[in-house]
């Protein structure tokens, strides 16, 4: 993982890289489905096209409250953008709310699989300490969700396990 600093200073952003051996269309489902999104993130609501809003609801250990999100860009299965408003009850210790652009880029690999680029931008320089702890678990949480994925769709193809480079 990177963290990679505005030339001003005044935002910061988490970047995370990894290859998947699965394909994008099986990372871009961990990334859209709610039911499967929600089972490594949090509950939500996602609608993958452009324009679409949903929620994300927050755990009461990280905070509580709604995350609202619109979705910026959507070209299945290959990139996903969406905003992260955090609600009026999750303020840091300057009173302000993150708002913030989640990125996901999948790019399919020479063996079929996904190189995967995850950025996290528009965190105020001093708040990032919980948000990289979560970057951090991102490629393990999706890994374990494509594989349950695969599990359920393909019995046979089961034995493998997937590998994330960082």
């Amino acid at each position: 993982m990177t963290h990679e600093a505005d030339p001003n200073d005044s935002i910061d952003s988490i970047v995370v890289e990894c290859d998947l051996a699965e394909p994008p269309t099986q990372v871009w489902k961990a990334l859209t489905d709610p039911e499967l999104l929600s089972a490594w993130l949090m509950p939500n609501d996602i609608r993958p096209h452009i324009g679409a809003r949903f929620t994300f609801q927050a755990d009461a250990d990280v905070g509580g409250g709604i995350i609202e999100c619109e979705v910026l860009a959507a070209e299945p299965p290959s990139l996903l953008r969406y905003s992260w408003r955090s609600d009026d009850s999750d303020r840091d210790s300057r009173d302000r709310t993150l708002d913030s652009v989640v990125t996901f880029v999948l790019t399919e690999t020479a063996d079929g699989g996904t190189h995967l680029r995850f950025v996290h931008d528009g965190f105020p320089i001093g708040a990032m300490q919980p948000v990289a702890q979560l970057a951090e678990a991102t490629p393990t949480v999706i890994d374990l969700e494509v594989e349950r994925t695969r599990r359920r769709t393909s019995p046979t193809m089961a034995t493998g396990g997937l590998r994330w480079a960082a």
